[in-house]
């Protein structure tokens, strides 16, 4: 195994340096196939609940249930994947998303599936969703022995997502393309159909994983305890706070483009399903950009001065696709802003796994993961009643307006965070970055006790 600072690999070796670890590896490989299925799934549902009933609200109402059991289970969950063993919990959790896609097909193939047993699987899956991201996110340290290289990790997970939102809207496309004389309810059926076969690689690659048995401490705290110490914790300390706040706004008004996608493909741009794979797909190419930069990067220092940057970006490209009725462009400007979407939210997700304290990273990560899923429910009903009232266009200039805007504001606020993540970075062995990468030779002052 190579070791930081000795015979250091160079390239793309570098770039994927996360992957020697045998894991981490396997994690990577089935969840590059499991989520390129999840974006294939995704796109058909939203396609089929506008091609069903052509209402911008409805959409975004679907949305909105769709994810309201993790706004309402994720913080519990947190807690409970701090006391449970990560692994068998993602084991079962994406048995259950497979057992959904399935059923999905089924309904779609009897010619059967109405709005209904679309918001009822969806609920289903969000609840699985509530246990799953966390599980996900705060798994990854466990995979990956060198705290040095967690930076890397996070990012190349990020490149999975963001990899499979570039191939899986396009295999979508194709299948709609291949498929349209069977009928859009039939495309979709095939769509949820490969999501639920790409599972079995997933399943696989967590069964093969060696892993040493975590020491999951005894909880002699009640569960509204734990949960309370985990709010504490992580809202007592301004940098998380900060983050928290930023990837909350970020899912409650930046992902608008996300629901509204499917009227914008065929009422702007003429188009149909392909159309939506096609832009969702540029979202995804400039994405993956942006997680190869970041994979990249040697040390996790300056991270965050990306992060307002990034979702100045984000906002850039949103008030500009609003504004085009030119396919080619919206194409570019979708990728632009997928570029920062990604590099915002993965520098935030490097930054919060740094420094948070291992015996609670379920229940801070479960908190991040409810503030990007947990606040989209009420995004999408937003959005979806904004768009309903004043069109798709305005609504996505609007949310666009608000993460420039955010991002100044955690400009303005960034000298106070960086003297505050500084000690903590230095407490660690290895530290993730070299003295002065921060701050330089100013006083810091030591973290808040936590």
């Amino acid at each position: 195994m190579t070791h930081a600072g000795t015979n250091s690999p160079r390239g793309w070796k570098f770039v994927l340096r996360a992957l020697r670890y045998r894991n981490y590896r396997l994690f990577f490989l089935g969840q590059a196939i499991s989520l390129t299925g999840t974006w294939v799934q995704r796109l058909a549902m939203s396609w089929l609940i506008w091609y069903l009933t052509h209402n911008y609200w409805l959409v975004g109402m679907v949305a909105f249930l769709s994810m309201v059991p993790t706004s309402v289970l994720t913080p519990i969950a947190g807690v409970l994947i701090d006391r449970w063993e990560r692994h068998r919990v993602i084991v079962v959790t994406q048995a259950l998303a497979m057992v959904q896609a399935f059923v999905l097909a089924g309904l779609a193939f009897g010619q059967v599936i109405t709005p209904r047993e679309i918001i009822i699987l969806s609920v289903f899956l969000g609840t699985i969703n509530a246990f799953d991201i966390p599980a996900r996110q705060a798994f990854v340290v466990e995979m990956v022995e060198q705290r040095e290289d967690l930076g890397n990790a996070i990012a190349l997970n990020s490149s999975l997502f963001n990899g499979a939102q570039l191939i899986g809207p396009a295999i979508a496309a194709a299948i709609a393309g291949v498929f349209r004389g069977l009928g859009e309810v039939n495309a979709a059926g095939m769509c949820f159909l490969l999501n639920g076969v790409s599972y079995v690689g997933v399943l696989m690659a967590l069964l093969a994983m060696r892993l040493p048995r975590r020491q999951v401490t005894s909880q002699p705290n009640k569960l509204s305890e734990d949960l309370l110490e985990g709010f504490r914790y992580m809202f007592g300390f301004p940098p998380i706070r900060a983050i928290l706040a930023l990837i909350a706004t970020t899912s409650l008004f930046g992902m608008a483009y996300v629901v509204l996608m499917p009227g914008v493909a065929q009422q702007v741009y003429g188009g149909n399903m392909s159309t939506q794979g096609w832009l969702l797909s540029a979202t995804g190419l400039g994405a993956m950009t942006g997680a190869l930069y970041l994979a990249s990067r040697r040390r996790i220092a300056g991270l965050e001065r990306n992060i307002p940057v990034a979702a100045a970006i984000f906002g850039l490209g949103l008030v500009g696709f609003s504004g085009t009725r030119t396919l080619w462009l919206g194409l570019g400007l979708m990728a632009l802003a997928g570029l920062g979407r990604m590099i915002q939210t993965a520098s935030c997700n490097t930054v919060l796994q740094t420094v948070v304290d291992d015996d609670k990273r379920g229940r801070v990560m479960a908190l991040y993961a409810w503030t990007f899923m947990g606040m989209s429910p009420f995004g999408n009903l937003i959005s979806g009643a904004m768009a309903e009232a004043w069109g798709a266009p305005f609504t996505i200039w609007f949310s666009g307006l608000v993460m420039l805007v955010a991002a100044g504001l955690f400009q303005l606020n960034l000298r106070r965070f960086r003297r505050l993540v500084r000690p903590i970075y230095m407490a660690q062995s290895p530290p993730p970055m070299q003295t002065g990468d921060l701050l330089g030779r100013e006083e810091i002052t030591p973290p808040p006790a936590k």
